[in-house]
């Protein structure tokens, strides 16, 4: 009914010579964020006005006579004439997910609006905490695989070795956040057999590709466990005992250098101590001389008068009486204060029981 009722509106509209309609109407489109969206709309010879509405709102509107009519940098057209129709193409940039929803095309014409649905989708993150895990036999693990920050929630599958795990070894959490993104965390359990790569997939419809992440399952049994503790404590103690040797080596360098430090040290010490000695028996030496020079010094050639006088006079028993009085010149006594020659004992001296000594000054 509503083709028989379209069809009778264009027969109309072309007896009369003024009606223009929609041939191709825009088409559904799903993108990533951030990437173009693309619509096109074509129109009979004849049109007069096209607008673009987005969600209710225009966007961008072309007129025959002038052209299109730009508002807005991330709303732009491209147009396209034929002999017989105008297509009109609408491009969004850098496309956000507030954008998604009706995108209508529309020529001011009674029923002659045509729309499509644009749908914005954002590819989040997707990641498993650990690249690599070792198993030992007969252990069962489980792997969490988390996706954030995705519109729509993102569908949730697991690979081993490019073969499909079934969904009933994993659970997958659903989520939202504040923003309006979706989060997923989805727990794969499984007790391994063999080493084997296990991949989590997350696939949205403006995806060319699922998003993927990996983790490498080690699996160890009991006798590759025990060989390869044997091996490591085989090294760790070939190792060690070439460190000791080292530490051994370099601690009696040390101890050889200590040595033959000190003993030079004590050598340089001992003869140190020797010139010290030397020079100062050099410095009593000439103090001794100098104190000589200063005081004079003690006649070693002294004899007493009494062994002199027995020795060459005969003993006489008694002696006269003298005058104690002794009289010499003042020249003499200046003379003999610094004599040049040792001087010559007198014989003819009186004896007296007094005992004189002589001091040479030099």
């Amino acid at each position: 009914m509503r083709r028989h009722t379209w069809g009778l509106w264009r027969g109309l509209c072309a007896g009369l010579g003024f009606c223009y309609s929609i041939i191709n109407g825009p088409a559904n489109a799903t993108v990533l964020a951030g990437s173009e969206a693309r619509f096109n709309c074509t129109v009979s010879v004849g049109w007069v006005i096209l607008i673009w509405l987005s969600n209710g709102n225009p966007v961008l509107t072309v007129i025959n006579s002038q052209g299109a009519v730009e508002t807005s940098d991330r709303f732009t057209s491209q147009n396209y004439t034929s002999s017989n129709s105008f297509t009109s193409e609408l491009i969004i940039h850098n496309t956000q997910l507030s954008d998604s929803g009706k995108i209508e095309c529309s020529i001011q014409q009674h029923s002659e609006n045509s729309f499509a649905f644009l749908s914005v989708q954002v590819n989040g993150s997707l990641f498993i905490k650990n690249s690599t895990l070792t198993v030992k036999e007969n252990k069962t693990i489980e792997i969490v695989c988390e996706a954030l920050g995705w519109a729509p929630a993102p569908d949730i599958t697991w690979m081993t070795n490019d073969s499909l795990i079934d969904k009933s070894r994993y659970v997958t959490q659903l989520s939202q956040g504040s923003n309006g993104l979706h989060n997923a965390l989805s727990i794969l359990t499984l007790t391994p057999t063999d080493t084997e790569i296990l991949t989590c997939l997350a696939d949205i419809g403006a995806l060319p590709n699922p998003q993927n992440a990996t983790v490498t399952v080690i699996f160890v049994n009991s006798t590759l466990e025990n060989y390869y503790s044997e091996e490591s404590r085989s090294t760790w103690v070939i190792v060690l005992a070439v460190v000791l040797s080292l530490v051994g080596i370099i601690l009696l360098i040390i101890i050889i250098v200590v040595v033959v430090r000190c003993c030079c040290l004590k050598k340089k010490g001992s003869t140190y101590q020797n010139e010290i000695r030397k020079v100062s028996a050099e410095k009593k030496k000439d103090g001794d001389l100098e104190n000589r020079q200063r005081h004079g010094s003690e006649n070693q050639g002294y004899i007493p008068e009494e062994l002199w006088n027995t020795e060459q006079i005969p003993r006489i028993s008694s002696l006269p009486p003298m005058s104690s009085k002794f009289t010499v010149p003042d020249a003499d006594l200046q003379n003999s204060s610094v004599p040049k020659v040792r001087p010559q004992r007198r014989t003819d001296y009186l004896i007296s029981p007094k005992k004189i000594r002589n001091v040479t000054l030099v």
